[in-house]
């Protein structure tokens, strides 16, 4: 007689859906934790050797992979591989003196490097009977002395002219804010700004972009040097013409995007993201909005790029294009305009002829 218990299979069938992965689409090993998902249901549903053959992974995997996730209550991170470090690590045997020595040496001489440094500190060894340490050594102490606090990465100078010393200012790193999952309900919430390159016969211009996540309302600007003052001023021109308020921004970690940009947002209370290190897929939104740009637009009117004005007239006139008359398959084949006006402030009952409505 067959049994089934349909309190554990129906327990399995939640544990293992897919539609959990929704919630860790910025998880960094978002595509490690997906694949052995995939795998475990492909498992359940066709069996071992049709796993066997479509993937090469063995039932005792499976069942271990099973087992994290059952042994963490039912949250699929558990997929996630650990760390391979090693637990006990090999001891760092150099001497006290020596970090003492880099730290006072490199207050004296900022940003050193370890090749600078190693003539002196030989000679400083030396003198005191202590065991010389290779380059290669020297600069591994300089890391950690920079992840300790020790040692700065640059150093600023004061001088003061009325008592005549000199005094370090040393940096402070600044947190950054991550999304984390966050993700927008209206038109406003959030809008991913990012910044590209154009050469082109010896010219060299940025354009910095900004579409908003849920509307995917758009606007660019072209500009002849990429800083914060120029990503100040694109902000200042997206809220002129966007249509609705804007709460989030959400950018990489970029120079251009600190400082005046940065003070501009923290003025108007908006909440600045920032994507993690070496990950654009969280931009993504923004990312596929430049390549639109850049084919649909940017390489069909290079001849006036030397011209920054006549270039982001031109650009308007696409903008407007983009805005009002290209439809988008994400927004139901509406144009984004078309979207926020429909879906976002319910005006779907309205005459289809009043939305393109100008004042004149």
């Amino acid at each position: 007689m067959q049994q089934i218990y349909t309190h554990s299979y129906f327990k399995k069938y939640e544990l293992y859906n897919l539609s959990k992965l929704n919630a860790l689409i910025n998880h960094p090993r978002y595509e490690e934790i997906s694949r052995r998902l995939k795998i475990i249901n492909f498992y359940d549903k066709y069996g071992l050797s049709a796993t066997k053959e479509a993937y090469g992974i063995s039932r005792s995997t499976i069942y271990l992979w099973k087992k994290k996730v059952r042994e963490s209550g039912g949250d699929i991170k558990a997929l996630a591989s650990m760390s391979r470090a090693p637990k006990k690590k090999r001891e760092k045997k150099w001497n006290k003196e020596i970090e003492g020595f880099i730290i006072e040496y490199r207050e004296k001489h900022p940003r050193a490097s370890k090749g600078v440094i190693k003539p002196e500190l030989d000679e400083y060894c030396r003198s005191r009977g202590m065991k010389v340490i290779s380059e290669s050594t020297i600069g591994r102490i300089i890391k950690e002395l920079k992840e300790r606090g020790l040692l700065a990465d640059s150093v600023k100078v004061r001088f003061n002219g009325r008592t005549g010393r000199i005094s370090i200012l040393r940096n402070k790193e600044k947190k950054k804010e991550r999304r984390k999952g966050y993700k927008p309900m209206r038109a406003g919430d959030l809008v991913q700004i990012d910044s590209m390159v154009i050469f082109e016969e010896g010219i060299k211009r940025y354009i910095i972009s900004g579409i908003d996540v849920k509307s995917r309302f758009g606007f660019c600007m072209m500009y002849d040097r990429l800083n914060s003052k120029n990503a100040k001023d694109f902000m200042s021109r997206l809220e002129e013409v966007a249509p609705f308020k804007i709460e989030r921004i959400q950018t990489d970690n970029g120079s251009e995007f600190e400082r005046y940009f940065d003070e501009y947002l923290r003025d108007r209370n908006k909440v600045h993201y920032y994507n993690y290190p070496r990950h654009p897929q969280s931009n993504g939104c923004v990312e596929r909005f430049n390549r639109t740009i850049k084919e649909q637009f940017v390489y069909n009117n290079l001849d006036v790029i030397g011209d920054i004005e006549s270039f982001n007239r031109r650009m308007m006139e696409y903008l407007i294009w983009y805005n009002t008359k290209k439809v988008h398959r994400s927004l139901n084949n509406k144009p984004p305009l078309k979207y926020y006006l429909d879906e976002v402030i319910n005006n779907s009952k309205k005459s289809n002829m009043l939305w393109t409505l100008t004042k004149s």
